[in-house]
C-alpha cells in the first residue's frame, strides 16, 4: 500500500469515526437517557394508578402498555439519530396498525370502555344500576364487558363500549334516597284525618327520616278518587323495604280507620224519552 493510499484510508476512517463515531455516542447517551425518564416516569405512573385505586389487573395492563411503547418510540427515535431511515418501517407499522384497529374496532371500542369505567368509576361492583335498559346489582366489571345480576337472579352481559358513551343511572351511589308514594281516598273522606294516619305511620317506622321532613299533601282531585302524594327520605339500602311495607300498612290502616280506598268508577245515567 503507497502512502497516497494509506492516506486516504486514514482520512476515511477519521471522517468516519468523526461522523457516525459522535453519532454512536449521542445516541447511546440519549437511550439511556431516555430509559432512566421512562423508569421515572413509570414510578409516577405507578403512584397515580395507586391514589386512584385502580383495579390490579388494569393498572398492571396500562402500564406494561405505556412502558413499552414509549420505549419503542425512544428506541425509533435513537435509530433515526444514528442514521437508519425509519420511515418505511413507521409507515408499515401505521398501516399494520389501522388494518387491526378496523377489524376489531367493535373489540377495541369495548376495550376502550372498560379503560374509562375502571378509570372513572361511575359505578362500582355491588351497586344497582339502570343501564342500556336493564336494572340490577353490578356482579362484576370485566375489561370487555359488565355483568348485572337482576332482581330475578338473571345474568346481563352488557358491552363496556355503549355503557361508557351513554347515560346511566347509578341507584347506590348516594346515601339517601326518597320514596315517593300516591294514595288515594275516597270522595267524602276526611283528608286531615288520612294525612294525620300517614304521619303517624311514617313516624312510627324508624328508618324514614325526620329530617328533613316527610312531605304529605293532596296532589289531585281524581275522576274516582282524592290523591294524596307522600315522600320522605330514606337510607338507599331501606329503599325497597320501607317502599312496600309502607303500602301494605297504609292499607291495613286506612280499612281500620274506616278510610275508603276508592276503586274506578263510573256514573252512567239513562233517560228515557219523552
Amino acid at each position: 500500500m503507497d502512502n497516497n493510499s494509506l492516506s486516504s484510508f486514514v482520512k476515511f476512517i477519521s471522517e468516519f469515526a468523526v461522523n457516525y463515531g459522535l453519532r454512536l455516542i449521542g445516541a447511546i447517551v440519549a437511550l439511556v437517557i431516555g430509559f432512566w425518564l421512562i423508569k421515572k416516569f413509570s414510578k409516577a405512573l405507578k403512584n397515580i394508578f395507586e391514589k386512584r385505586d385502580v383495579e390490579p389487573s388494569l393498572a398492571s395492563f396500562l402500564h406494561s402498555l405505556i412502558v413499552i411503547i414509549l420505549k419503542v418510540l425512544v428506541v425509533i427515535s435513537i435509530l433515526g439519530m444514528i442514521g437508519i431511515q425509519m420511515t418505511s418501517f413507521i409507515a408499515i407499522l401505521g398501516a399494520a396498525g389501522l388494518a387491526i384497529g378496523m377489524a376489531l374496532s367493535g373489540t377495541l371500542q369495548n376495550f376502550a370502555g372498560g379503560v374509562i369505567l375502571l378509570l372513572l368509576k361511575p359505578f362500582k361492583v355491588g351497586d344497582f344500576i339502570e343501564a342500556q335498559g336493564f336494572l340490577g346489582t353490578v356482579s362484576e366489571i370485566q375489561i370487555f364487558n359488565t355483568i348485572l345480576r337482576t332482581p330475578d337472579n338473571k345474568l346481563i352481559i352488557i358491552p363496556n363500549g355503549p355503557l361508557a358513551t351513554n347515560s346511566l343511572t347509578n341507584f347506590s351511589a348516594m346515601p339517601t334516597r326518597r320514596v315517593d308514594w300516591k294514595f288515594s281516598i275516597a270522595y267524602g273522606d276526611s283528608f286531615p284525618k288520612a294525612k294525620s294516619v300517614l304521619e303517624q305511620l311514617l313516624k312510627n317506622d324508624n328508618r324514614v327520616m325526620q329530617d328533613p321532613a316527610p312531605f304529605i299533601v293532596l296532589s289531585s282531585l281524581s275522576d274516582s278518587s282524592v290523591d294524596i302524594t307522600v315522600r320522605a327520605w330514606v337510607n338507599s339500602g331501606d329503599y325497597w323495604p320501607v317502599f312496600f311495607e309502607m303500602q301494605e300498612k297504609v292499607y291495613d290502616t286506612f280499612a281500620k280507620e274506616g278510610i275508603n280506598i276508592p276503586f274506578p268508577q263510573m256514573d252512567v245515567h239513562l233517560h228515557q224519552p219523552k
